[in-house]
C-alpha cells in the first residue's frame, strides 16, 4: 500500500511540474511615499505602437498586484498616477515579482518567470551603458560651455566608438538569448535602423526559438523579412503611384530612366536634407545620360513639402501621400526610418539600396558609363 502511494505522489509531482501556469500574477513592491489609493496602470501597445490601457489597480500599504492569464509573452508597461516613466517587464502566465522606489522606477528589479529575469539580464547591462552615454553627454556639454573644441571633437570621437560598443552589446545579446522575448525586440530594431546586415538579421531570426518565433512580435518580425525580400537587391521594384505636388497621380513607371533613384526622404530629417545636396549633384550630372531620381516624402504638412523642394532644389519628381510612416508607398517598400534609396535599372530590377555620399556617384558612374 506504501508502494502505490508513493507511485501515486511521484506522480503528483511530476505532473506539477511539468504543467504550465494557467495564468499570470505580478506581485509589485514600492517604496517611497505612495498614499493608498495610488492608481497604477497596466498598459502595452497596439500595432500602431501607441499605449492602450489593459488593467488598473490601486496602491495598498506600498504593494499593488495585477493577475489575468496571457497566451504569449509580450512587453507590457507599469504606469504610476503622478509619477513620471514606467517599467516596462515580459508579461506572461506564472508569478512575476517587481520591486522600485517611487522616484527611480528606471531601475526596477524584476523576478519569477525566465523571460523577466533574462529581461533582467539585459536590463542590469543596459543600465550600465545608459550611465556612461549620460556621463559622456554631460562631460561634451560642459566642454561646450567652456568652448574647450579640441575636447568636444575628442568625447564625439568617443561617443562614436561608444555606440559601436552598444550596437555590439545588443547584437550578442540576441545571439546569445535566442529563447528570449527581448532578443526579438532586439532583432527587430536593428533591422529598423539598418544597424546590421540583412542576413546577418534573417540568420539572428532563424536561431530564434519556436516559441519566440511564434510570439507577437516573432510573427511580426517575420512579416516584415518577407516584405523586405520584395525590396532586396536583385528584386523587381514594387509599381506604385501617388499624388505629386500638384494633386496629380505619378506612378514609378512614368518617370523610369535607364537608372532610377527612388528616394525616401522628408522636409524634417536632417540626413535627408544633408545627402539633399550630393543627390542634386549626381542627377545634375548624370540626368542627361539617363538618371532619373523620384522623391518619396514622408511629411505630414504640405507646405513643409513643397518649401524643402524648393529650398533644396530638388527639381526631379516627387511624390507623397503626406501621411508620414504610414505612407503606402513607404509601407510597400518596408521603409521604417529614412533616408532610404533603392536604384533600379530600366527594367525595373534593384540594383543598389541606400547609397550615399560618394557611394552613390560611384555606383551610377559604373552603370551609366
Amino acid at each position: 500500500m506504501r508502494r502505490i502511494l508513493a507511485i501515486a505522489t511521484v506522480i503528483i509531482v511530476l505532473a506539477s511540474c511539468n504543467s504550465k501556469p494557467e495564468g499570470y500574477t505580478l506581485k509589485a513592491t514600492v517604496t517611497g511615499e505612495l498614499e493608498n489609493g495610488t492608481q497604477v496602470y497596466l498598459k502595452t501597445t497596439d500595432s500602431l505602437n501607441q499605449l492602450v490601457d489593459i488593467d488598473t489597480t490601486t496602491v495598498e500599504n506600498g504593494a499593488f498586484t495585477f493577475t489575468g492569464s496571457q497566451e504569449k509573452p509580450m512587453l507590457y508597461y507599469v504606469f504610476v498616477e503622478e509619477n513620471r516613466g514606467n517599467i516596462p517587464f515580459v508579461l506572461e502566465n506564472g508569478a512575476i515579482e517587481l520591486k522600485f522606489q517611487k522616484d527611480s522606477m528606471n531601475y526596477a528589479k524584476l523576478k519569477g518567470t525566465q523571460q523577466n529575469e533574462l529581461f533582467m539580464n539585459f536590463l542590469t547591462e543596459s543600465r550600465k551603458l545608459s550611465e556612461r552615454a549620460r556621463s559622456m553627454q554631460n562631460d561634451m556639454r560642459t566642454a561646450a560651455q567652456k568652448q574647450d573644441s579640441a575636447t568636444v571633437t575628442s568625447l564625439r570621437e568617443e561617443y562614436i566608438e561608444f555606440q559601436d560598443e552598444v550596437k555590439t552589446f545588443n547584437v550578442d545579446f540576441a545571439k546569445e538569448n535566442p529563447n528570449a522575448l527581448i532578443s526579438v525586440l532586439i532583432i527587430g530594431n536593428l533591422m529598423m535602423n539598418k544597424s546590421v546586415p540583412n542576413d546577418e538579421i534573417k540568420g539572428m531570426y532563424e536561431a530564434l526559438t519556436p516559441e519566440m518565433k511564434q510570439s507577437e512580435p516573432g510573427e511580426q518580425l517575420k512579416e516584415q523579412l518577407e516584405k523586405q525580400k520584395a525590396t532586396d537587391i536583385g528584386g523587381i521594384a514594387p509599381e506604385f503611384s501617388a499624388p505629386t505636388p500638384n494633386g496629380e497621380l505619378l506612378a514609378l513607371s512614368d518617370v523610369k530612366g535607364k537608372l532610377t533613384l527612388i528616394d525616401f526622404w522628408a522636409a524634417w530629417c536632417r540626413p535627408c536634407r544633408a545627402e539633399n545636396p550630393n543627390i542634386v549633384s549626381v542627377y545634375n550630372k548624370y540626368h542627361e545620360k539617363g538618371l532619373n531620381v523620384i522623391g518619396v516624402s514622408l511629411d505630414a504638412r504640405a507646405e513643409d513639402w513643397t518649401k524643402a523642394i524648393e529650398n533644396d532644389g530638388l527639381a526631379w519628381n516627387h511624390i507623397s501621400n503626406l501621411k508620414r510612416f504610414q505612407d503606402p508607398v513607404a509601407q510597400l517598400y518596408n521603409i521604417n526610418a529614412i533616408p532610404a534609396a533603392f536604384l533600379i535599372d530600366e527594367n525595373g530590377v534593384i540594383v543598389a539600396k541606400d547609397l550615399r555620399g560618394p557611394a552613390l556617384e560611384q555606383k551610377v558612374a559604373e552603370l551609366l558609363n
